[in-house]
Formats: C-alpha cells, structure tokens, sequence
C-alpha cells in the first residue's frame, strides 16, 4: 500500500521539478513549447501501448475498454468545461498569468489531470506487479512542461514562491492517494473493470493533449513540435518494450 502512494507522489514529484527550473532558469517560449511536444509524444504512447493494450487484452471483447475510453473523454470534457468557466482555461498556457482568485480554478484543473493517470499507476501494481514504468515516465515527463507554464503564470499574478510550491505539495499528495486508491480499491475488481478504469484515465489523458498540451506547443514550438512529439513518443515506445 505504501509503495502505491509513493509511486504516485513520485510521479508528481516533478511538478517540483518544474516549478524549480522556472525559479532558477529562464526558459524561452519555443523551448517550453517543444518540451510539451515531448511531453504529449510520450503520453500518447503510453495510453496506447500501456493502457490500450492491456485494456484490450482484460475486456476479452466485452467492450468495456471502449465504453471506458468514451466515459473518460466526456468526464474529463465536462469537468475541463466547468473550470474553464470558473477561470481556469490558461492553466497550462504559456507565459499567461493567474490572479488569485483563480488558485481554486487552476488547482482543480491540475488535480483532474493528474488524477486519472495516477490512480493507473497504483492499478498496475495490482497482483504483484512492479508499478508501470512507461506510464510512470510519460507522467513524470509531462508534468515538466505543465509546472513550468503554471508557475510562470502564478509567478506572474503575484504568487509568492513558497505558495507555488506548497500549491505543488498539495497536488503531489492527492497524485499520492490516488494512486493508493487505484491500488486499494480496485484489489478485487474484475478484467473488465480494470479494463474501463484504464482506459478511462486514456480517454480523460487524450482529451487533455488534445485540448491543452498539443496547441500550446504547436503555437509556441512552431513546426519543429512536431518532430519532437515524434521522439517521445518513441522514447515511450521503447521503454514499454523493454519493461
């Protein structure tokens, strides 16, 4: 049980990360751009060759993989739409800045991001295996670029550095007891449970790329993004071959 909340806070640790080459370094918009490209390469791959594929193979053709994947993408649809409204829409943008009272908007939008994918961290771990190293390094890597943007963005509203790293804390602790909940709660759920709890998280990661991540780096990273979401996710890939 333990190990599960530690795997999940150390996939979140590198919000930390993040926000620490944002205090020391000045990173220019097309390298954080092409570091989101990166970033969405490898999290494609692993929702296809982590979760899609196990997904696949648990639902034994009862199509729970597929009602999984739809149910996950308009959660996180809807729930992205609410807190757009609520002011959180820039959350992941580049160089914009967040005012105050936006923290209850920001903190939630980082929280639904990061919540699905850890609790298929703790999943993994089910049965005696070792936790998922593709999934734990596509989630990993693509928080850089996601802490990098909102601290810049805090920064830049008036948030002091010790409130962005408590802010960063805060959200690795609940990453934490997700994945601690995907390992405990779902102990003695059925394939096909396991299967639409998977790709439920892929539904909820794709719509993200697709809504946040991929356009800031295109717009930012310019053609070159391309390439470079490319190179992830064949990083992904072959880690998932290896592991």
């Amino acid at each position: 049980m333990t190990s599960a909340f530690l795997w999940g806070m150390l996939a979140a640790s590198s919000l930390f990360l993040g926000a620490l080459f944002t205090f020391w370094f000045r990173i220019s918009n097309k390298m954080l751009g092409l570091i989101m490209a990166f970033g969405s390469g490898v999290l494609i791959s692993a929702v296809a060759f982590e979760l899609a594929h196990e997904s696949v193979e648990l639902s034994h053709g009862s199509g729970m993989a597929v009602l999984g994947l739809f149910a996950g993408a308009i959660v996180f649809f809807a729930a992205d739409l609410i807190i757009s409204h609520m002011g959180g829409e820039d959350r992941k943008s580049i160089r914009a800045a967040h005012e105050n009272e936006l923290a209850l908007p920001i903190t939630l939008g980082i929280v639904i991001d990061g919540v699905p994918e850890s609790i298929v961290i703790g999943l993994s771990l089910l049965g005696g295996h070792t936790v998922g190293l593709a999934m734990l390094i596509a989630v990993f890597i693509s928080n850089v670029p996601e802490a990098i943007a909102a601290t810049t963005g805090l920064g830049a509203g008036g948030w002091s550095r010790f409130r962005i790293m408590r802010l960063w804390l805060l959200i690795a602790v609940v990453c934490g007891i997700a994945s601690l909940a995907g390992f405990t709660l779902l102990e003695n759920a059925s394939n096909a449970t396991r299967a639409f709890i998977n790709m439920f998280a892929g539904g909820a990661i794709l719509v993200m790329l697709a809504d946040t991540m991929i356009p800031e780096a295109f717009e930012h990273g310019g053609k070159l993004a391309g390439l470079v979401n490319v190179m992830g996710f064949a990083l992904a890939a072959y880690i998932s071959t290896i592991s």
